[in-house]
């Protein structure tokens, strides 16, 4: 059961109105790193969690991010409400309307005709929402490690929304929700290292030839090695195709088929195998001149086949 507070969790002071800095906004809105994203993610997370610990955990944070919905939502809806009363109004000529609510060069005027200034669920290209965002997999060891990612990746955000207004009290509030972002993020790795083992994710362990073990895989004057690739934990493979197949094996892929099976793709290979012996006049080379390479005269092919040049 939810009940609202009418009161927002940060107080929201606007000292002025900008409707390009409100779209903007939205990408904490209805973005992928945003609050919308952030909510249904760990309240999914909550309803399937069978630890009552993690399950408590993920409800409160599920519920505070909406409650930062809701504060990011009042700045995106203060900063537009010069324009919105315009807008509605038609108080100023077509042309300096319109100049207004495009000042800073981006899709704001989307927002104030589309939404009529209201937060809509769109990033700030106006780009809708989408479920896709969330990328629960319902196990703990791993969502937990993606919620921290996604926690991370909401403070940069912030601090980039930050950087873009001189407004004090939107500054402050930017400030604390992406403040509150550190604070889950420390909770998430608080409950994921508090279970035992928590890596590899999952139960399966990986198969030891391999999870000790660096390629090489790209190669070339700026391979750098450090504590990603060496040291006791690592087995450093310079050259993986000199290694390869690591299975110890042919590395050439096999199937076991059924006789009806064995007989019907032979007849399939039969029927489309290519004659290498072949060189076949294709459409590109009839309008071409042999001797220059280039495009020349159209050619005409006669019933048997054969080219013949017009």
């Amino acid at each position: 059961m939810f009940s609202h507070n009418k009161r927002l969790q940060y107080t929201v002071r606007v000292s002025e109105t900008n409707p390009g800095l409100a779209n903007l906004m939205l990408e904490q809105f209805g973005g992928p790193q945003g609050e919308l994203a952030a909510a249904c993610r760990y309240f999914t997370q909550a309803i399937g969690e069978d630890d009552a610990g993690r399950k408590d955990l993920l409800y409160d944070i599920a519920t505070e991010e909406l409650s930062h919905l809701e504060v990011i939502g009042t700045i995106v809806a203060m900063l537009n409400k010069g324009a919105k009363g315009r807008l509605a109004e038609g108080v100023e000529e077509a042309g300096d309307l319109y100049r207004s609510i495009t000042g800073a060069g981006n899709d704001s005027h989307l927002t104030q005709v589309l939404y009529g200034g209201g937060p809509p669920l769109t990033n700030s290209a106006g780009v809708p929402w989408t479920a896709a965002y969330i990328d629960t997999i319902g196990e703990p060891t791993a969502d937990l490690r993606s919620n921290i990612a996604a926690e991370a990746r909401a403070k940069i955000v912030y601090e980039r929304l930050i950087n873009l207004t001189d407004d004090p009290g939107v500054k402050e509030a930017l400030g604390f929700l992406m403040t509150r972002e550190i604070a889950h993020q420390k909770s998430f790795e608080k409950a994921l290292y508090a279970i035992e083992p928590n890596f590899p994710p999952g139960k399966l362990p990986g198969d030891p030839r391999f999870t000790s073990v660096y390629f090489n895989m790209s190669r070339g004057d700026m391979d750098l090695r450090g504590p990603w690739n060496q040291g006791e934990a690592w087995d450093f493979v310079a050259d993986p195709v000199e290694a390869s197949p690591v299975d110890g094996g042919t590395g050439r892929p096999s199937v076991g088929l059924a006789d009806a099976e064995a007989n019907v793709l032979e007849r399939m290979a039969l029927r489309t195998q290519s004659d290498p012996a072949s060189n076949p006049v294709t459409g590109a080379e009839l309008g071409r001149d042999d001797k220059s390479g280039k495009a020349g005269q159209a050619a005409s092919v006669e019933p048997q086949g054969t080219v013949k040049d017009k």
